[in-house]
């Protein structure tokens, strides 16, 4: 078994370096490669990842769904396992993933925890993704899945700026098994340090129940960023 990681990458320079760096040292031999798949960034993301190991390549159109798709072509590796800048990854990812893929599930994710002491209900975010239902679920958990897999569902939509990784997950569980490891990725909790636990939490409600009565994503962005502010935390969302 061979992992490719790709982590989908805007601004991400406070990050990038410490993220691979942790992947290579955890990884060893099974790693194929990392892949960086840049929106472009206007800082420094390129560079550091570059100096710290990674392959770089920049996706042709903005957004995590065109990005994870250009890092996943350039991907030379039999399982692609995608990573969040922003995420601390646990250090048994490469045994957890071949035991999940042993037990006969073909895509699976973390459960995970915040990175620092915030407001006590963000505890109950987290406690929550222990449960599979898909309003748990989301790209901060890592997702891991063969690229034979990925190939044959045909990856992410493009034409999603927002919800990519639900509708994925939601497409791909009709046809696989899927496994929710149960340990846990350390997220970064800065989207509430630049707004509230109140805004947040509404700026997802409203994103999730849109795009499941039929909104179109280019309006549930328009709503998300009239909600919470996104450039100063490493997201690119597609107008």
């Amino acid at each position: 078994m061979r992992i490719s990681i790709i982590i989908p990458t805007y601004n991400e320079e406070d990050n990038i370096e410490r993220l691979v760096t942790d992947l290579l040292r955890y990884g060893g031999n099974s790693l194929a490669e990392i892949i960086v798949a840049d929106a472009p960034s206007k800082d420094r993301t390129r560079e550091l990842a570059q100096q710290a190991g990674a392959l770089v390549v920049v996706s042709p159109k903005p957004g995590r769904a065109c990005q994870m798709n250009a890092g996943a072509r350039a991907a030379k590796g039999d399982i692609l396992y995608f990573v969040h800048a922003d995420v601390r990854v646990h250090p048994d990812y490469v045994q957890d993933i071949r035991q999940a893929l042993t037990e006969g599930y073909q895509l699976g994710c973390y459960r995970y925890q915040f990175d620092a002491d915030k407001p006590p209900i963000l505890k109950f975010n987290a406690y929550c993704t222990r449960f599979d239902r898909i309003w748990c679920r989301g790209g901060d958990q890592t997702l891991f899945i063969p690229k034979t897999t990925f190939e044959e569902l045909g990856g992410y939509r493009e034409d999603h700026c927002v919800m990519e990784d639900y509708e994925f997950i939601l497409r791909a569980r009709r046809r696989y098994k899927f496994k929710i490891i149960p340990k846990d990725v350390i997220v970064s909790a800065r989207k509430y340090d630049h707004n509230s636990y109140f805004r947040v939490n509404l700026a997802n409600t409203v994103v999730f129940l849109g795009y499941f009565s039929g909104v179109k994503t280019e309006k549930l962005v328009r709503l998300y960023k009239s909600i919470i502010q996104t450039e100063k935390y490493g997201v690119q969302l597609k107008r």
